[in-house]
């Protein structure tokens, strides 16, 4: 069994489809899917994640934040919320819900 979420991005126009699965002990296999390169640079840093320290790391010690920091150049990107979103679905830490950014606008 596998957790698997998708994230449009917005503007660039690029989805990403993300694939949490259980692996040895408290670790989560996370593979990435996406036609945005810079999405896809982060691959190698997150294929494997010890569960906790990502699940409940601060964001400037996160493993996911760091990879993103050094591979994508737009600050705004919801890809790697997504990626902590299905981890710790996978890990039992949270029940799938799905959560959005909505623009309001003025009528």
């Amino acid at each position: 069994m596998s957790s698997e979420v998708e994230v449009t991005s917005g503007i660039c126009g690029f989805k990403a489809r993300i694939k949490a699965e259980k692996a040895d002990g408290k670790k989560i296999r996370i593979s990435l899917d996406s036609d945005c390169e810079m999405v896809m640079k982060m691959q190698e840093d997150v294929a494997e994640l010890e569960m906790m320290a990502a699940a409940f790391t601060r964001f400037l010690e996160n493993p996911v934040y760091k990879s993103a920091s050094k591979c994508l150049k737009h600050v705004a990107c919801p890809v790697p919320s997504g990626i902590l979103k299905a981890l710790e679905v996978e890990a039992g830490l949270c029940l799938p819900k799905d959560a959005s950014i909505v623009f309001i606008k003025e009528q």
